[in-house]
């Protein structure tokens, strides 16, 4: 495999601290391509998985894949490794839960174990890394979308018909047996709380918020409607969809369900809204595009939307609590913004072709964010640009490869 890696002679880089780290940390025995062999221990230490070395760092990987050639590529953000996986011949669309990159074809939705993932537990988090592997597919039609927890996950024809599929199986290497929910839903099923939150309605009036039991059984729900929904996302305050007039936030405390519109503050053209959110995992901050010249920020914390006016729009997102907006614009160059003021705070030389495809999911420059570093795909480049958005945009390492790598998630968060 070929793979060159650029470094900036004075980056410090995650993984050079990340190796630090796992030199400290119990089990830590096998090599980055074999799986790891668990140690024998005479009681099963807290946290441990069956067949994964647990690490004291986040194990972050990209998932990279080329949809002209079905090629796919996992690049190991420690190790600066790349390693191939099975080709996904005819994806549309890549997307991810933290660990599964789930490809997106006519013929159903492939299933790739990146073998980099997180259990966060609340006071404190376990970070793992397997084997990379092939788990197999999920049967779907077009526009299937896929929402997970560490139970459950959950699959959302474009019909509105939801299957729910054992978590434990897909870790096992397998698909397994879905269960069929019952009815049709206006958005995707997302699994929160040990429960499943959806929309509902019949296409008389806005879509209802439905809260249902893990058997698609309904629930104690506080009343509460989304006209025309379109995007969601999970973040520790809980969930959001996306509404015509702003957002809906259904929280659970205690076992027990609250809703919370954010409206926008003034009316917003449909072209405008805010229709698919982008974030870092574990934040509470999210992006959307506001046409094709700002962009929304959404601070699920403190109830409020920004409109940050940016310019032409490829692809935008943000660490949140305190870290720079940040925009890939038309010309190629990635721009730093503060959300607070609006202002622009660092810019880039011009990093990719000016006006690559957009970021629509079928293929184009995507930002990824993590609690150090972003990473820009350049597809026609053939590399992924690792920025250090604390430090005026540096780019600290860049990774040529041997496929465009048009569609990237990370996993390991």
């Amino acid at each position: 495999m070929s793979l060159s890696v650029r470094k900036n002679p004075t980056a410090t880089t995650p993984a050079v601290l990340a190796a630090l780290a796992l030199l400290a940390a119990a089990g830590c025995s096998a090599t980055d391509d074999d799986p790891p062999t668990p140690a024998t221990t005479s009681a099963t230490p807290h946290g441990h998985v069956e067949g994964a070395q647990e690490s004291a760092e986040q194990q972050s990987r990209l998932l990279l894949h080329d949809p002209a050639t079905g090629a796919t590529r996992v690049l190991d953000l420690i190790t600066g490794k790349t390693h191939p996986a099975s080709p996904a011949a005819g994806a549309a669309r890549l997307t991810t839960d933290g660990r599964f990159g789930y490809f997106h074809t006519a013929a159903g939705i492939r299933v790739l174990d990146g073998g980099a993932w997180a259990v966060d537990h609340g006071d404190h988090v376990h970070y793992y890394r397997a084997a990379i592997r092939d788990v197999g597919r999920i049967p779907a039609g077009t526009g299937a979308r896929v929402r997970s927890d560490t139970t459950v996950t959950a699959v959302t024809g474009g019909d509105g018909r939801a299957v729910l599929h054992h978590r434990a199986e897909l870790e096992k290497g397998r698909v397994g047996s879905p269960r069929t929910l019952p009815g049709t839903y206006a958005a995707p099923v997302v699994p929160y709380a040990e429960h499943l939150l959806t929309l509902t309605g019949d296409g008389t009036g806005a879509p209802e918020l439905a809260v249902l039991d893990r058997a698609g059984g309904r629930s104690a729900s506080p009343r509460a409607t989304c006209e025309d929904p379109a995007g969601d996302a999970v973040t520790r305050r809980g969930v959001v969809f996306g509404c015509a007039d702003g957002a809906l936030l259904v929280s659970e405390d205690d076992g027990q369900f609250t809703a919370e519109r954010i409206p926008y503050d003034s009316d917003v053209p449909p072209r405008q809204r805010a229709v698919s959110f982008r974030h870092r995992a574990g934040s509470d901050t999210l992006t959307a595009p506001a046409g094709d010249r700002a962009v929304w920020v959404l601070d699920v914390t403190e109830r409020t939307w920004t409109r940050v006016e940016t310019g032409p729009v490829i692809a935008a997102n943000t660490a949140g609590e305190g870290a720079p907006l940040l925009v890939l614009q038309a010309d190629g160059t990635l721009h730093g913004y503060d959300v607070a003021t609006g202002g622009r705070t660092a810019r880039t030389e011009r990093l990719l072709a000016p006006r690559q495809a957009t970021d629509d999911g079928a293929g184009g420059p995507r930002i990824e964010v993590d609690r150090s570093r972003a990473y820009l795909n350049d597809p026609a480049g053939r590399r992924v640009y690792e920025i250090d958005y604390n430090d005026g945009l540096r780019v600290a390492r860049t990774f040529d490869l041997d496929v465009e790598p048009r569609m990237m998630v990370e996993t390991g968060r």
